[in-house]
């Protein structure tokens, strides 16, 4: 999301864009760095017509420099006057210049051919290395000849993302210990209450609660499903639930032992591993609105369609707290009209609605009145410009 958004900053700047730095000091701790998880040439050379990217600032603007090229946040969903009226005077008395912090920092909604710009920089110009790409297709592959068809679900239910969001599932003293001391990274984050976040669908559905939520939409206890997921809080007891409703329960490291080790010290690279393989998936289900399941929820509807699951959490919240009082048949029927809406259904949101990397309407065609996902190329005839002497624009934001 962010790449794509750096293209399109640097197309409004009439700026070269220096190939994006990835934020090594996240929680996860990874170093990977743009040429181990993408293609980098193909990345310069696909966006050829739109904007120049370059590796690395030319030394000609080095050797100018001082001292190390400025630096500056822009605020969160700037619109691109935002970056003309704010930025480009700043970028062009510098030369140079790194936008911190790039998450999110361009507006949702913005001119159609700079939306088309950001399907073409996030569909087409972003592809993952032959090593990571070729891993992905194979796991793929073992789960299509064990079942024609198969689920993937992101469980996102690490240490980490259970400690930001401020719930509480059921550990007793010690889980509070360990969250509340992870936590302690984000400085800024408000003491939640643990219930009223679920109450108000802030929290995401533990294992057992996926399972139980797919099994009352109908999905059989001989579905195959992929597990995309780091590290589980609380290893496989946490994961034994979801076991016992899907037998045919599949992870990365039950589909490739040996072959994933290069892998292992690399979050981000198992990261894009997992997301081949949801992608390829016949139904994708998320399990919170984080970034990964909002971009491949974008990328299936505009490669053609494909079902993506949201469990809406506000409303199930309540059902699984009263569980125990009901039948089998009262609360599966209660799950389904809960999920009406959020189902992946292809008109399922307006367009202009919600997060446009999830949403990318801009992108996708509709023939006869049908929302019928359609890729599109976009128009690659911009305006041309003058590409002598281009300021430099560096982008440098979270994994």
């Amino acid at each position: 999301a962010q790449i794509s958004d750096a293209v399109v900053v640097a197309r409004v700047l009439n700026a070269t864009l220096v190939v994006p730095e990835l934020d090594h000091n996240s929680y996860w701790k990874d170093n990977s760095d743009f040429v181990n998880i993408f293609d980098v040439n193909w990345f310069i050379s696909y966006l050829v017509k739109d904007v120049t990217i370059v590796k690395k600032v030319p030394d000609k603007f080095m050797r100018s420099m001082e001292k190390n090229p400025y630096s500056m946040r822009v605020p969160r969903k700037s619109p691109p006057e935002y970056y003309l009226d704010q930025v480009l005077p700043i970028l062009k008395r510098r030369r140079v210049l790194q936008l911190t912090k790039f998450d999110y920092r361009l507006a949702n909604n913005i001119d159609e051919e700079l939306q088309k710009l950001r399907c073409r920089a996030n569909f087409h110009a972003l592809r993952f290395t032959k090593p990571i790409q070729e891993l992905g297709q194979k796991l793929v592959l073992r789960m299509r000849e064990m079942a024609i068809r198969f689920i993937a679900v992101h469980l996102r239910f690490e240490p980490d993302m259970l400690a930001f969001s401020g719930c509480y599932f059921g550990g007793g003293d010690k889980e509070r210990y360990e969250l509340a001391e992870i936590r302690k990274r984000w400085e800024t984050l408000p003491d939640l209450d643990a219930d009223g976040e679920r109450s108000r669908g802030k929290c995401p559905l533990t294992p057992h609660e996926v399972g139980l939520m797919l099994r009352a939409l109908g999905f059989a206890n001989d579905t195959y499903i992929y597990v995309a997921s780091g590290e589980i809080y609380g290893g496989e007891e946490t994961l034994r639930p979801l076991r016992d409703l899907f037998p045919n329960f599949y992870t990365k490291e039950k589909l490739a032992n040996e072959e994933l080790k290069p892998f292992l010290p690399f979050s981000s690279r198992l990261a894009a591993i997992d997301y081949i393989v949801c992608d390829e998936s016949d139904v994708f289900v998320t399990n919170n609105n984080g970034n990964m399941a909002r971009i491949l929820a974008g990328r299936r509807r505009y490669m053609g369609h494909k079902r993506t699951i949201r469990p809406n959490a506000k409303r199930l919240s309540s059902l699984f707290m009263e569980r125990d009082k009901k039948d089998w048949d009262t609360f599966a029927r209660k799950v389904k009209a809960v999920q009406r809406g959020y189902m992946g259904e292809p008109d399922e949101m307006r367009p202009g609605r919600g997060e446009f990397h999830e949403y990318p309407y801009s992108c996708i065609c509709k023939k006869n009145g049908d929302p019928e996902s359609e890729q599109v190329r976009g128009n690659q005839g911009l305006k041309n410009r003058s590409k002598e002497e281009e300021p430099v624009l560096g982008a440098k934001g979270d994994e």
